[in-house]
């Protein structure tokens, strides 16, 4: 299946991008989970909009008419807030596969972004993104990152590079179709501790990759792009002629 258009007619209007970003990210898991190690496990992670994802929620247990025993909680109502602001969720769009380790609790290892037209819409919304990527490498967690957005131009791996400043004179790579891959490895060594770099060009009309993504040091897996990619274009019933 050639790379698509997801983001101009024809395609774009009858068909949603968010919708199938959904998708490629729940069969890049699905391909991942059989893939990983028994140990590891894959997860679709997705935000989008001006909606917020609760990681930590507190719950009231319904009481079934029965009453509690023991020490009565007192209620406690803080003051009015000093500052409230109005600000824009939607840019904070997030679509992304986490890998994490079973170490008798879950531990983040590798993460997989799929770049959103609001993540490139903005200064602050590029440079929200490239910190997220910038946190997970200096953490010396693996990253891969897939621009296929055609509607907005930004060189995402450049602002990466700009948050983690790399020491001495580097030229940042960039594609010539502004549509790109890149894999990213931290080596966290306190010798020479640096980020080592997989970066790949995109086209339309062309095949996707495969694209390596590190779980530590010495241990990495496939992201074969192109099987995902077809897999979640034959669920929604997308033709290669879009």
């Amino acid at each position: 299946m050639p790379l698509l258009d997801h983001f101009h007619p024809p395609l774009h209007g009858p068909r949603r991008w968010e919708g199938f970003h959904h998708s490629w990210a729940a069969f890049i898991a699905k391909q991942l989970n059989e893939t990983l190690p028994p140990d590891y496990f894959a997860e679709s992670e997705i935000s989008l909009g001006p909606e917020l994802e609760i990681d930590v929620a507190t719950l009231e247990l319904p009481s079934n008419g029965r009453g509690t025993k023991g020490t009565a909680t007192a209620v406690w109502s803080p003051p009015r807030p000093k500052l409230s602001v109005n600000v824009d969720f939607s840019h904070l769009d997030s679509v992304e596969i986490r890998v994490f380790q079973d170490l008798g609790g879950a531990e983040l290892r590798a993460a997989v972004e799929l770049v959103s037209p609001a993540n490139k819409d903005r200064e602050g919304s590029r440079r929200t993104f490239a910190a997220t990527c910038a946190g997970y490498l200096k953490h010396g967690i693996g990253l891969l990152i897939v621009d296929t957005v055609t509607s907005r131009s930004a060189n995402l791996h450049e602002e990466i590079f700009d948050v983690l400043e790399p020491k001495g004179r580097h030229r940042p790579w960039s594609s010539p179709t502004n549509l790109y891959t890149v894999a990213y490895r931290a080596v966290t060594v306190r010798k020479n501790p640096r980020v080592e770099v997989w970066p790949e060009s995109l086209s339309l009309g062309k095949t996707l990759p495969v694209m390596p993504l590190w779980l530590s040091l010495d241990l990495c897996v496939p992201v074969r792009l192109e099987e995902s990619y077809t897999a979640a274009c034959e669920s929604l019933r997308i033709s290669a002629q879009g």
